[in-house]
């Protein structure tokens, strides 16, 4: 333990950025700072509210529906796309929770008040019972709403109770769809990008958890472990594919160790991953941050580093991967956190999301 440390220690003295914005805690994983909070949530802020440029998933039956992003979504319009838009929300709330004082108060409660209210949720429901729309932002933008009513339902607060108490109608919508949907997804989708089912099964699972939700939590673990809990070699050496923000063999292993008991997870990631080769352990090369594609990479990073922490915590001790990743996952934040605020909307409307949930989720189990 006395080596990673070190090793962490020599990362951060390196980093003034990870030095400013996040530390080391007691348990020797990363922990997001106030100032960093401050810096992050104003990238949200300048996006939640921010109708262009706008990507709309957008199925048009007729001439009818050629609207403004503000008019098809009036709450999650902002943020270059919907989903961006949901976490975006997410993490202004996260921030909120933990820094209850923060600096930019005032504006984050403003800007979510106005979007989050009862008429404009029924609006975005409207939306997605529409002709076609059935799958919009599916599975993706579904679970980032999963987790943003996980993060409400979870808060005492008056002003986050009225906004979970605003989007729970939404939330139950897409709990729904989910639960009609995966009987029929007879294949997992393995991708390293918006409809990996490894990654919205986590979210679900977390969110039902929470909850107290047996249905949705029983149908989520049926499903996982017909998907994935046959994996042996996985073939991680073909990652990264050039435009990933996930990683879809460590997403599929931070599920599976929610799933299974600290034994039975180490066997199972033992099989799944024999060894963690290089290209897993080592940061990719972003060449082209303006790239909206391109720049998913730097995501990819970051996913990496919080699929790794989770992982680390839920193999026995004994086991050497545990230290492999640990390692790994401070390299992976290090290279990644100082490109969050890039200057280029490209990446600044999203990585944002990612760089609170690595700082401040899965860090306690």
């Amino acid at each position: 333990m006395k080596k990673i440390l070190i090793v962490i220690s020599f990362f951060l003295v390196a980093n003034s950025y990870a030095q400013e914005f996040y530390t080391i805690n007691k348990n020797n994983f990363s922990e997001l700072k106030e100032a960093g909070a401050v810096h992050f949530s104003n990238l949200a802020l300048h996006c939640v509210q921010t109708e262009f440029p706008n990507k709309l998933g957008h199925v048009i039956i007729d001439s009818t529906q050629i609207k403004r992003p503000t008019e098809l979504h009036p709450t999650f319009y902002g943020c270059f796309d919907w989903h961006s838009s949901v976490h975006g929300h997410w993490m202004m709330v996260r921030i909120l929770k933990i820094f209850p004082n923060i600096s930019n108060r005032d504006r984050i409660i403003s800007a979510i008040n106005e979007n989050i209210t009862k008429e404009n949720i029924l609006s975005e429901i409207d939306y997605l019972n529409g002709e076609l729309h059935g799958s919009f932002e599916r599975t993706y933008g579904w679970a980032w709403i999963f987790q943003l009513q996980n993060e409400l339902d979870t808060w005492d607060n008056e002003y986050g109770k009225k906004w979970a108490e605003n989007l729970r109608p939404l939330t139950l919508v897409l709990r729904n769809k989910m639960i009609d949907y995966l009987p029929k997804l007879t294949y997992p989708i393995r991708t390293g990008v918006h409809p990996n089912t490894a990654f919205a099964l986590t979210l679900a699972y977390d969110y039902a958890l929470e909850n107290n939700d047996n249905e949705f939590k029983e149908i989520v673990i049926k499903r996982s472990l017909y998907y994935y809990k046959n994996d042996v070699n996985y073939p991680a050496y073909l990652e990264p594919n050039g435009t990933d923000f996930f990683s879809p063999s460590l997403q599929e292993a931070n599920l599976m160790s929610r799933l299974l008991s600290k034994k039975e997870f180490t066997k199972w990631f033992n099989s799944f991953m024999p060894i963690i080769t290089d290209n897993i352990l080592k940061p990719v090369i972003i060449s082209d941050r303006n790239d909206l594609s391109i720049v998913h990479l730097d995501g990819l990073n970051i996913s990496r580093a919080w699929c790794m922490i989770s992982i680390a915590n839920h193999l026995e001790d004994e086991n050497h991967k545990k230290k492999q990743l640990i390692k790994s996952s401070q390299i992976h934040l290090n290279d990644a956190l100082k490109n969050v605020a890039s200057g280029n909307y490209a990446g600044e409307h999203w990585l944002a999301s990612f760089a609170v949930y690595a700082l401040t989720k899965n860090i306690q189990k």
